[in-house]
């Protein structure tokens, strides 16, 4: 499910704007999931939390305490995936967004030619990335994590664990489909954990050490841990 963000100081605004996407979305047989939020603060909290759970996020430039263009910078600081547009009153603040990576903007009040346009970049963008990220669902909702930000997946009957560098990702499933669909890039330590290469930082024995945690390496593993570990040693890639 697409996940839709609106940060606005008013909420007349944010509902106008989600509103305006209901109907673009409609057109495309589409039922996003919609946040809202009424400053930069309250973004930047909710982000903290909830790393990589929204695709797009429609952002006033024009808001009190952080306004917009900080608060993209310091998104920009934790994301590179996330959709940017910003939304404005004034054309005249939209060429700043260059330096935040911003999609597009939007003035107010928005037009929904102007917003299908926009979406359906929005969506061309985001299908482009979606080969860097994993998909995970469970009963707190739809998660799109960064492949670059996984360190490793952990298997305990039919849950699946998968653990990034802030947060841990239960799910059911299996391991080999995680395997087959995250490719190359991670490698099977054991029966039960997947690890990507690069967050390995050392193998002692049949250990494999991921943020100074030792995961299990088996013996059929072994071989094929080694030599994906060496790789990156003499690439000179950095987990």
């Amino acid at each position: 499910m697409l996940s839709i963000g609106i940060c606005d100081d008013e909420s007349a605004a944010r509902e106008s704007l989600q509103l305006a996407c209901e109907r673009v979305m409609r057109d495309k047989n589409e039922e996003p999931q919609f946040f809202a939020f009424s400053s930069g603060e309250g973004v930047l909290r909710w982000m903290e939390k909830h790393a990589d759970e929204l695709d797009i996020l429609f952002l006033d430039i024009e808001m009190g305490g952080i306004n917009g263009m900080e608060t993209a910078r310091r998104i920009r600081e934790r994301s590179g995936r996330l959709v940017l547009v910003f939304v404005t009153g004034y054309a005249d603040y939209v060429f700043d967004g260059y330096s935040v990576n911003a999609l597009d903007y939007v003035l107010k009040p928005c037009r929904d030619t102007r917003l299908r346009d926009v979406m359906q970049r929005a969506l061309g963008q985001l299908q482009r990335l979606a080969p860097e990220a994993f998909t995970v669902k469970n009963a707190d909702g739809l998660f799109r994590v960064e492949k670059s930000r996984i360190l490793y997946l952990s298997s305990d009957r039919r849950v699946v664990t998968l653990v990034t560098v802030d947060r841990a990702y239960p799910y059911y499933g299996k391991l080999d489909d995680a395997e087959a669909e995250l490719g190359e890039g991670f490698v099977r330590l054991h029966q039960r954990y997947l690890a990507r290469a690069e967050a390995i930082e050392r193998i002692e024995g049949s250990s494999a050490y991921v943020r100074g945690e030792a995961l299990p390496i088996s013996r059929a593993n072994h071989q094929k841990v080694l030599l994906a570990f060496t790789r990156n040693m003499l690439g000179g890639r950095q987990a």
